[in-house]
């Protein structure tokens, strides 16, 4: 396979990246070891930050967020639900950053209003009846599923090739090129090459694995972040603590849920993460401080995303140092000058999920002048399309589509979000279109299934029946994506088990493993 370039990671700011360059005309490839937004762009609040959270620890990060904010909202309304956002403060909080927090906010022409706490309750009477001040923000919510999704299919559209389980092995070098990509098909065990004119390194926590595999050195940092899904829906603006950012400091409305974090962590690697009892605890008992229903809520879910941040051989910071400190900044890295990197591979990494769009931008200028290209940026002024591809992420339409159509023989297979047969069949139909891999788990990531109160108790085993009823599953590959699928579910579901969280788990697991033997290695 041949093209003028090829992007490494289909998170948000690969499958942006792609969008860019094929509005622009050029060739794409995008790879990705595992799926869209497998790594932060998939483990994130789903916010979009009006840049408050960071206006005294990275000033600058915060006027970019705020200015992609209002771009954002222009462009893609339909990812995003324009909630409005609160910060507010509790008694014993640092009442000088209260009272500096209006002026900073200023500083970075990021828009904000005092309102009185009192007032501030009547919005959200969940709030603390020990709130001493209040201020609203343009924060909003974002589906990063669907904005990495719609972005991909317009790419998709305009020329661009994705090439999801393929892992990157190596690079051939000629003349202190990259002359050639070595590609491993995760799922057929397959081998290929891509030529590629550039490579552009957008595998986010994984940026610095795929420096080395071409002689390039990116120094990072692993934070881990977790977060705790709620039940239902218990705010209807984004609220954050005023204060330094910090652990359990936001909850972010997502539909049908709210979505509590977050916490920084160290971690070694991003391979092997999951979220831990004491995260959330300690998520929990801060939340509870601005919001105390947190306190006694049930959760049904928790994850967690590694940020990638960049410059860790920094002097003015050390191993001791709080992430939370590193900048929230993107680096967008030219390997040119770097004794022994290839001159033709480029590396964006960091940033902000709001950031996406300019990240992309900035890479995308990037590869153009090293190509000789000179089309300019269309991704700040056209609208990115409401895909058919994407529309599934979106929490309240499949049981909306299912009781306008009033089909009989449309049965539902998730009732939690009421995810009906034909659903499924329209994203079975995207699949087989791409690469022809139906896969429990990329239905789950492209619909509402298993996302619900039963975590894929019910939904999981009805959509493996259904998948082998239409001849897309076959022999015992229904039991292997099962493991997969509910495997992902429990890991969110073990660090929350008290209560009915534990009767519920007992019951899923006597009927997978009682009844599907699922807790075996090999299928029986």
């Amino acid at each position: 396979m041949q093209t003028q370039v090829l992007i490494i990671g289909a998170g948000v700011t690969g499958t942006g990246l792609a969008r860019d360059l094929a509005l622009r005309g050029l060739s794409v490839v995008v790879v990705e070891k595992r799926d869209v937004n497998a790594g932060a762009s998939g483990g994130n609040h789903g916010l979009l930050h009006s840049g408050a959270r960071y206006i005294a620890s990275d000033p600058a990060a915060a006027a970019e967020c705020h200015i992609e904010n209002q771009r954002l909202k222009q462009l893609a309304p339909h990812c995003i639900e324009n909630t409005g956002g609160l910060f507010v403060a509790v008694a014993g909080d640092d009442e000088r950053y209260v009272a500096d927090f209006p002026e900073m906010c200023r500083r970075c022409n990021i828009p904000v209003r005092q309102v009185d706490p009192k007032e501030a309750r009547e919005m959200e009477p969940t709030l603390s009846d020990s709130l001493i001040a209040a201020y609203l923000v343009d924060d909003a919510t974002v589906d990063p599923f669907k904005l990495s999704l719609d972005n991909m299919a317009d790419a998709r559209r305009h020329g661009a090739i994705l090439r999801r389980h393929s892992r990157v092995t190596g690079f051939q070098m000629a003349q202190g090129r990259i002359c050639r990509t070595a590609i491993l098909d995760e799922v057929t065990g397959k081998s290929e090459t891509i030529d590629a004119d550039v490579v552009v390194n957008a595998a986010g926590a994984w940026a610095g694995v795929v420096a080395g595999l071409a002689g390039a050195t990116i120094e990072m940092r692993y934070s881990k972040g977790s977060l705790l899904v709620t039940q239902s829906r218990l705010c209807e603006r984004v609220v954050n603590r005023l204060r330094m950012p910090t652990d359990g400091d936001i909850l972010v409305p997502g539909g049908t849920v709210s979505i509590l974090g977050t916490t920084s962590v160290r971690v070694d690697s991003p391979d092997v993460i999951y979220p831990e009892v004491q995260e959330v605890d300690a998520i929990i008992d801060q939340g509870a401080a601005m919001i105390p229903q947190l306190a006694v809520t049930r959760y049904i879910r928790a994850y967690c995303g590694v940020r990638p941040l960049i410059g860790a051989d920094d002097p003015q910071t050390s191993e001791d140092d709080d992430d939370r400190a590193v900048s929230r900044g993107f680096a967008l890295i030219d390997h040119t000058r770097e004794p022994g990197a290839p001159s033709n591979l480029i590396t964006i990494s960091g940033g902000k999920l709001t950031t996406y769009r300019l990240m992309a931008e900035k890479t995308a200028d990037l590869v153009c002048s090293r190509l000789g290209v000179t089309a300019g940026c269309r991704t700040g002024v056209a609208a990115l399309p409401d895909t058919v591809e994407a529309r599934w992420t979106e929490p309240g339409l499949a049981p909306n589509v299912w009781l306008r159509q009033k089909a009989p023989d449309d049965m539902l297979l998730c009732e939690c979000e009421m995810v009906s047969q034909s659903v499924v069949d329209e994203i079975v139909a995207g699949l087989q279109a791409l690469d022809g891999r139906p896969h429990l788990k990329a239905i789950g990531l492209r619909s509402r299934i298993g996302k619900g109160p039963c975590q894929g108790t019910f939904c999981s085993q009805r959509l493996a029946a259904y998948l082998y009823d239409q001849g897309h599953l076959q022999g015992t590959d229904g039991l292997a994506q099962l493991r997969v699928f509910l495997r992902e579910r429990w890991r969110g579901q073990q660090p929350l088990l008290w209560d009915m969280n534990l009767a519920q788990a007992e019951l899923l697991e006597a009927m997978h493993c009682g009844l599907f033997g699922l807790e075996l290695e090999k299928s029986p």
